[in-house]
């Protein structure tokens, strides 16, 4: 296995990763992200501590599906390149926002053994809005401006077929598209119409992730002009 093909596995490995780890992480946070207004209750701390595993996850698998990418990207867009993974490593961090205002919940939840009280569940709902707006910003506007550098990349250099690249476009400006909506309060980020929207961009790193495990990066000359 060549070092191009030894790429793409991993790159398609590591995007299948991101998947799985934000789905099962935002399941295991429901005890938090519904039920805020009470603090957390002893028998979920195990069960957010697992989601924010999840969420750990994520956040490395991230950060190495950019780094995976570099030298790739970079022999035909070196600009983009660079761009690609600081935009993977701001959704990182925006992503460990996140996860650090959620455990904070527990541990306020611990702190007050029992006796939140008005000024906790106002603590509590607080630090639950950090993370729904953390969300917001990682896994919808920068994850939608990565997609789309990354598909035009794609589509630019023909390293995967076309269809897929559009797809990423696709997605990737339907998911910006869907975040400011749901910032003017349109409607909620976890509603039929977010989950609507974030549903290409879901498909593409899906698509993406099999060709790139099945059948790797196409071997060819175009480069942008």
């Amino acid at each position: 296995m060549d070092a191009t093909r030894r790429t793409a596995v991993v790159t398609g490995a590591l995007f299948l990763v991101t998947e799985v780890a934000a789905v099962a992480g935002l399941a295991l946070y429901g005890p938090v992200l519904d039920g805020a207004a009470h603090v957390v209750g002893p028998g979920t701390d195990a069960r957010v501590r697992a989601g924010a595993l999840c969420e750990m996850v994520l956040l490395v698998a991230v950060i190495g599906t950019g780094v995976a990418l570099y030298p790739v990207i970079r022999r035909r867009h070196e600009a983009l390149a660079v761009g690609y993974v600081c935009g993977r490593l701001l959704e990182a961090a925006v992503i460990a926002v996140g996860i650090v205002a959620v455990l904070a919940v527990v541990t306020l939840r611990q702190d007050l053994a029992g006796g939140a009280g008005q000024a906790g569940e106002v603590a509590a709902s607080a630090l639950v809005a950090v993370h729904d707006w953390a969300f917001l910003l990682g896994p919808n506007v920068v994850l939608g401006a990565n997609t789309l550098v990354l598909a035009y990349v794609m589509l630019r250099t023909g390293l995967v077929p076309r269809w897929i690249a559009l797809l990423g476009l696709v997605g990737g400006g339907l998911i910006c598209a869907s975040a400011v909506a749901v910032l003017f309060g349109l409607y909620e980020q976890v509603s039929a119409p977010g989950t609507l929207a974030a549903l290409p961009v879901f498909a593409w790193e899906v698509t993406l992730a099999v060709r790139l495990l099945a059948r790797g990066f196409r071997v060819t000359q175009k480069y942008p002009d």
